[in-house]
């Protein structure tokens, strides 16, 4: 069941509201940008994802084939959604970080299920053989 969530990054100058399911799945990789940042995340449709404030407080990250934006705030740092477009996954996405959610409760996220890909490898339908340290 959708719930709405608050997020944020650690000043607050970055705040917006999302519809997310969390018992649909997240996601973590290990790909070289989400081992370093530990990415955990629930991708969503654009529609389900209100960026209240901070539009001007972001910067973009681009790296490889640059289908990805990840966003963080200019003052602390903090990464609470990235948006791009890969028609792998139905086109354009919001990736939202879900440690920047500030009204999920542990339980909802203890219970919610994680899909691990293998992005090291470009395999990403399959999970990496070690997930350990993600």
């Amino acid at each position: 069941m959708k719930k709405t969530y608050t997020g944020s990054c650690h000043c607050s100058a970055v705040s917006f509201e999302t519809d997310i399911d969390l018992s649909t799945g997240t996601n973590k990789c290990n790909c070289s940008i989400c081992t370093k940042t530990r990415n955990w995340n629930a991708i969503i449709k654009p529609d389900e994802f209100r960026l209240l404030a901070g539009e001007s407080e972001l910067n973009d990250y681009q790296f490889g084939p640059k289908i990805g934006h990840h966003l963080f705030c200019r003052h602390c740092g903090v990464r609470s959604f990235a948006r791009g477009y890969v028609e792998e996954i139905g086109g354009y996405y919001v990736a939202v970080q879900l440690a920047s959610l500030d009204n999920v409760e542990p339980q909802e996220l203890i219970s919610a299920p994680i899909r691990y890909a293998d992005g090291c490898n470009n395999d990403w339908e399959n999970s990496p053989k070690e997930i350990r340290h993600l």
